[in-house]
């Protein structure tokens, strides 16, 4: 029985958490502390990776199972379970529209003007625990 899920694949998704890109692995990161990395699991990392903000569930789901020789079967209930734990912890988030991310989330600590970024958070009052993206 195949099963239905309830996620909306035209979502956009983004992410509303600073991350590290190192060694083919995604971790989060605070910009204050960034020798102090939360390393993601695989599925997890990439979902984090491509939350730009620019591209829907399906698009994501699309773009990976091209990534495989003969996608698993259940490569859409994956990355849709995936995206649930990582919404419940507000490290990504969904919305119906595009969204542009600020500077400081729109790409890897390790490419991001530390002093810039961390400017543009005070002056936007960002804190990922409470986005105000959406």
């Amino acid at each position: 029985m195949e099963m239905v899920s309830l996620m909306d694949n035209t979502q956009y998704f983004y992410r509303n958490a600073v991350f590290s890109f190192k060694n083919k692995r995604v971790s989060l990161v605070d910009i204050d502390y960034p020798d102090r990395a939360t390393p993601l699991d695989e599925w997890l990392g990439v979902v984090v990776s491509l939350a730009d903000g620019q591209h829907t569930i399906q698009q994501m789901i699309d773009y990976m199972s091209r990534q495989y020789q003969g996608a698993p079967e259940n490569l859409e209930e994956t990355l849709h379970s995936v995206i649930e734990r990582l919404e419940e912890g507000k490290i990504i988030q969904l919305s119906k529209r595009i969204v542009s991310l600020p500077y400081y989330l729109s790409l890897p600590i390790e490419e991001l003007d530390i002093e810039k970024a961390k400017n543009l958070i005070m002056e936007d009052g960002y804190s990922s625990s409470s986005s105000k993206l959406n």
